[in-house]
């Protein structure tokens, strides 16, 4: 009897993770309890009214308000069979964890939950942290998550696979937990607790390796004369590498999800004296390239003009995210503080932390520019013309580190520096290297 009540899942935090994952169950035909400590949130939930902006959340959610149940109450669960833990966990500026809210939540959730119901761990912790949990581990189960912010929903309905850990991967997955992950029609990896703890990071490490070594070829390319687009097609046209690598340069890592992974593994190596000089260069090279951009503008404005205005286009670490996490955006507008600083978001509201001024209108960011520098690459600013801003602007110098914007209507003389080539001219949509 008490099995035919314990019908619903429940999603515990609704934060980026768990809200991104209750949509996604909901889409799946699964009646969900949405539970938030904070009854702030849920009543804004509760509206339609969402705290993180992701590409079809609000159109998913909307076409399953009916199987979505926002609580406060934590009682609520005691109807779920499955539950998930899925709070963002908190970190630091290096990267160091903060798990004490996902303690408090499971142990919230264990003294509230039937004996037979399933609780998944989906939030990321370091190897060793599930099997040490005080929890029957018949029913404990640890889930990696491989969502990225501005594909989040996408990634969520369309899984790559499944990374389950496991007390005894031997033995089978609960009947409702199995049903769930059947309905998405991908692959089930089954492993122990620290297996899958580690495969989250290890996903996350390799990932780091394409970015570091692409930043750094990258710049190889702007001293020699070298195209770094030129060359990524060779790369992707072998199979040892492959059409899915990351081989776009960009301004280091971000995010703060990368920066936890590889702090963990440093202190894995200390504690186990694994030699972990790799990694630590790494984070030594997202650091650097991180003030590619502050390079640009001390080489090519701030040795020309004595008070320059500086645009910024884009706050946000990475395009259709709200997320300002160890933004490169944000650490070079704090480099400038001495400088006038526009700056313009078309996600970002909230207060930046910064002495940038922020307008909604891209004209009046531009207005009286000496340099435009794009750190963003959002959607909206690859549409724009070069020469429509030049209406606006009072200089002539583009920094465009990914490439997004269209330079073939530009009929006055520019300088345009980007990643992966070296500062060049454009006059009359002729190039030249400068």
């Amino acid at each position: 009897m008490l099995e035919q009540q314990l019908k619903k899942i429940g999603c515990v935090g609704m934060t980026h993770l768990g809200l991104i994952h209750a949509v996604a169950f909901a889409q799946k035909g699964f009646e969900l309890v949405c539970y938030d400590e904070k009854p702030e949130l849920i009543l804004e939930l509760k509206k339609g009214c969402f705290p993180i902006k992701e590409p079809q959340l609000e159109e998913v959610a909307v076409s399953n308000v009916a199987k979505l149940q926002f609580t406060a109450d934590i009682e609520q669960l005691k109807r779920c069979g499955l539950v998930f833990i899925a709070y963002d966990v908190p970190t630091d500026d290096q990267g160091n964890s903060d798990l004490t809210v996902i303690e408090r939540l499971l142990s919230q959730v264990q003294n509230v939950v039937s004996s037979q119901t399933s609780i998944v761990l989906l939030s990321q912790v370091p190897p060793g942290f599930t099997r040490n949990l005080d929890i029957d581990k018949e029913r404990l189960f640890y889930q990696v998550e491989t969502l990225v912010f501005g594909s989040a929903m996408a990634r969520a309905l369309y899984p790559e696979r499944f990374i389950i850990g496991m007390s005894n991967p031997d033995k089978p997955i609960p009947v409702m937990y199995q049903k769930l992950l059947e309905t998405f029609n991908c692959p089930i990896l089954k492993m122990r607790y620290e297996s899958a703890e580690l495969a989250k990071i290890s996903i996350n490490m390799f990932l780091v390796a394409s970015v570091t070594t692409t930043n750094t070829l990258a710049e190889i390319c702007e001293n020699i004369g070298a195209d770094w687009q030129d060359i990524v097609p060779t790369l992707r046209l072998d199979k040892r590498i492959g059409q899915h690598a990351y081989l776009t340069p960009g301004l280091g890592i971000a995010g703060g999800n990368l920066e936890r992974d590889l702090n963990t593994i440093v202190k894995l190596g200390q504690q186990y004296t694994t030699d972990t000089y790799t990694v630590q260069a790494w984070l030594k090279n997202s650091s650097y390239r991180r003030d590619w951009v502050l390079r640009c503008i001390q080489q090519h404005v701030l040795t020309k003009i004595p008070q320059p205005n500086i645009a910024i286009l884009g706050l946000a670490y990475k395009p259709n995210t709200h997320s300002l996490k160890n933004s490169p955006s944000i650490a070079l507008i704090k480099q400038l503080m001495n400088y006038s600083v526009q700056a313009h978001d078309p996600i970002v509201k909230d207060e930046h932390g910064t002495h940038a001024i922020r307008y909604e209108k891209l004209e009046e960011t531009l207005k009286d520019a000496d340099v435009l520098v794009v750190m963003t690459p959002c959607d909206e600013y690859k549409n724009l013309s070069v020469n429509q801003m030049s209406q606006s602007m009072r200089g002539r110098i583009i920094i465009d580190p990914h490439r997004i914007l269209d330079l073939s209507d530009i009929n006055s003389d520019y300088l345009y520096l980007s990643l992966g080539q070296g500062a060049i001219h454009i006059k009359d949509k002729e190039v030249s290297y400068a």
